[in-house]
């Protein structure tokens, strides 16, 4: 042996035949759970599959054009500013522009895409003041030059309608997929087809099922039960470890459900607040307003709920890895340890991506000045106040319910053989030529898993690094390349 290296055996056993049948019961258990409640949702959602009609539906679509009226498109030439009676065609400058006599507009002359000379956009006074326009900006555009009946009616020939945001929300996709496939792989990939999938579901069953007056409720947890499902088994594989994260998951989807059918109903949201909803109540009886902000209560917590299972039984997997002998209780302790830092962060994140949203209505609020307790219990703000708590309660209970499982079972299906009680350090020795050290190998009741000082006092006197530099790396590295 050469100085300052030293090579100790690694001990291995064989599962038993008790550990073999152990996994089978674990899996047959998982099985007996999952395949039942799968198929009980395959048949409500073919139960609940909306007809697709829209009988009965009124609906005035800001869209649809008139005879001769067209939505055109253009990339601004330049901007100016000047009298709102020139945006009216030659000839209509008269008793019917009085009103705007005096007043000023922006106008921008644009290039349209499908050829011929310029055009004289007219740009509303809200984005002219709040954004403002530009040279080279596409925009979309009313063409009313052609339109029957106009001419009379001292209406601009062109007016601005919106921006042509194609080309940046591409380049944004096309790089959140580049990033996500090339840190997470194959596993990146399969979840961006995984979430086409949910959006699938979400577009052909889930709205149309709202159209048409289907149950909110029963509506909102098929759906995302079969988005869950979906999307787990497909980026994560089928495994005991998704198995466990989905179950855990169906365990918060059902409690985040119940409270936002009770909280739908105990705070009277209605909608009220909202210019869409509004418009949604009055062009079919069939819709509800309250229903469908119960499904948005449910389907908006899905993203964070799937993170923090997946991640917990992730967690739960890799620390028993690092130490196969360690008891299920400590288990349980090590992961909760994590799941606690995610539980606050989680938290974080819900609050603040509702405040982001809602950030319009926070700043109207506060220039009112009302009471903090009236602005948060008010129609605009309280569906979100109350989304933020129902998505949190139901994430937080997920953590320990995903854990207890995980734990139960892996220590039922893992498949790491036990180590021996020492393994090699390679140390590098000095003039004197160094030796080896032996330190607790993986598994050892010593090392600390995921321990931090405040919870385990005597968790600094082991590196909590020596399990994994013990491990063997061969094999390691066989699991991280199955895993990805």
């Amino acid at each position: 042996m050469g100085a300052g290296h030293s090579h100790t055996p690694q001990g291995h056993a064989e599962p038993t035949p008790q550990a073999l049948a152990a996994r089978k019961k674990a899996n047959l258990i998982l099985a007996a759970i999952l395949i039942p409640l799968t198929l009980l949702t395959l048949v409500a959602m073919a139960m609940l599959w909306p007809s697709g009609s829209k009988e009965g539906i009124t609906l005035a679509s800001p869209y649809a054009a008139a005879p001769g009226v067209t939505f055109d498109t253009g990339k601004i030439q330049r901007v100016v500013t000047g009298s709102c009676m020139d945006a009216l065609p030659q000839g209509q400058a008269g008793a019917d522009a009085a009103p705007q006599q005096g007043s000023e507009c922006t106008f921008a002359f644009t290039d349209p895409d499908k050829g011929g000379n310029p055009v004289k956009v007219v740009i509303n006074p809200d984005v002219a003041k709040s954004h403002g326009v530009k040279t080279g900006d596409n925009i979309r555009y009313l063409n009313l030059s052609k339109a029957q009946g106009a001419g009379g009616q001292g209406a601009p020939a062109y007016v601005f309608v919106d921006f042509v945001r194609t080309l940046p929300i591409i380049f944004l996709a096309m790089l959140y997929a580049v990033v996500v496939i090339a840190v997470a792989r194959w596993r990146g990939l399969r979840a961006l087809i995984g979430l086409v999938g949910a959006y699938g579901v979400l577009v052909s069953f889930m709205l149309p099922g709202l159209v048409e007056g289907k149950p909110p409720l029963l509506l909102a947890m098929v759906g995302s039960t079969v988005i869950m499902i979906g999307v787990l088994y497909f980026a994560h594989g089928f495994s005991a470890r998704t198995s466990t994260a989905l179950l855990g998951t169906m365990f918060g989807l059902a409690i985040t459900s119940l409270l936002a059918a009770w909280a739908t109903d105990a705070a009277n949201l209605a909608g009220v607040g909202s210019h869409d909803s509004a418009a949604l109540a009055n062009i079919s009886d069939n819709i509800s307003i309250s229903g469908i902000i119960l499904c948005g209560l449910i389907i908006s917590g899905l993203g964070v709920l799937n993170d923090v299972t997946i991640t917990q039984s992730s967690a739960v997997w890799e620390l028993w890895e690092l130490a196969p002998e360690t008891s299920a209780r400590q288990l349980f302790t090590s992961a909760m340890r994590i799941g606690r830092d995610h539980i606050a962060s989680t938290v974080y994140t819900i609050a603040f991506a509702y405040a982001g949203a809602a950030l319009p209505v926070l700043i109207l609020v506060m220039l009112y000045e009302r009471p903090l307790g009236d602005a948060l219990t008010s129609a605009e703000l309280s569906e979100e106040v109350i989304r933020t708590l129902v998505g949190s309660i139901g994430l937080v209970l997920a953590i320990p319910v995903t854990t207890l499982i995980a734990v139960l079972v892996v220590k039922a299906t893992g498949t790491k053989a036990p180590v021996a009680r020492t393994a090699p350090v390679l140390a590098t020795g000095g003039a004197s030529g160094g030796g080896a050290v032996s330190v607790p190998a993986a598994g050892s009741p010593a090392v600390g898993l995921a321990a931090d000082d405040a919870e385990r006092p005597d968790a600094g006197a082991v590196d909590p690094s020596s399990a994994f530099d013990a491990a063997p790396a061969g094999r390691r590295g066989r699991r991280a390349a199955a895993r990805d």
